[in-house]
């Protein structure tokens, strides 16, 4: 009599094949806060100045999303006037020998990040957000909360002084 032999199963898992693999589906990529892209987020750097991306996004905006933006973007550039405007990431971005900080409009909050936050004394305590990492920090202001104009300056002002240590230029050679 023959005896039939039982295949035990294999708990191991199947060999991978090798060679070229099928491409992943692509997928849309999508905003934060789950919406659809504003038009302004859509449009190329090279098609329009960053400056008048920056106003059509405060005027997207509106309420006071929009109004605690522009108001941020005036004391930044008040606090700098070598300050450049850039438009990046679909979010207005402000440079000098590197980025000083980005502006972002969720729901709830505008958000302010520095760059190099984390090395920016920050006495006035505005800082009030992404304070774990070692490289950024943030502000986020909720509607109704003001930020104090000349502690907020001096925080940017800091922020450019930051950028040039980091290069090794003092301000003579900016």
């Amino acid at each position: 009599m023959k005896r039939s032999k039982k295949k035990a199963k294999s708990t191991t898992k199947p060999k991978r094949a090798t060679g070229a693999r099928e491409p992943a589906a692509k997928t849309k990529k999508t905003v934060k806060s789950g919406t659809k892209p504003k038009p302004s987020q859509k449009r190329n750097a090279a098609e329009k100045p960053a400056s008048a991306l920056i106003d059509e996004r405060i005027h997207e905006l509106a309420g006071w999303r929009g109004e605690i933006l522009a108001r941020m973007r005036a004391l930044i550039l008040e606090a700098d006037p070598g300050i450049t405007e850039e438009w990046k990431w679909a979010v207005p971005v402000w440079s000098r020998h590197g980025i000083v900080c980005t502006g972002e409009a969720y729901k709830k909050a505008v958000k302010l990040t520095f760059a190099r936050g984390a090395s920016v004394p920050d006495p006035s305590r505005l800082f009030n957000s992404s304070l774990a990492g070692n490289t950024r920090r943030a502000i986020d202001i909720h509607e109704g909360e003001n930020v104090d104009a000349s502690a907020f300056k001096a925080l940017v002002k800091a922020a450019v002084a930051e950028n040039l240590r980091r290069r090794g230029t003092n301000d003579a050679q900016a």
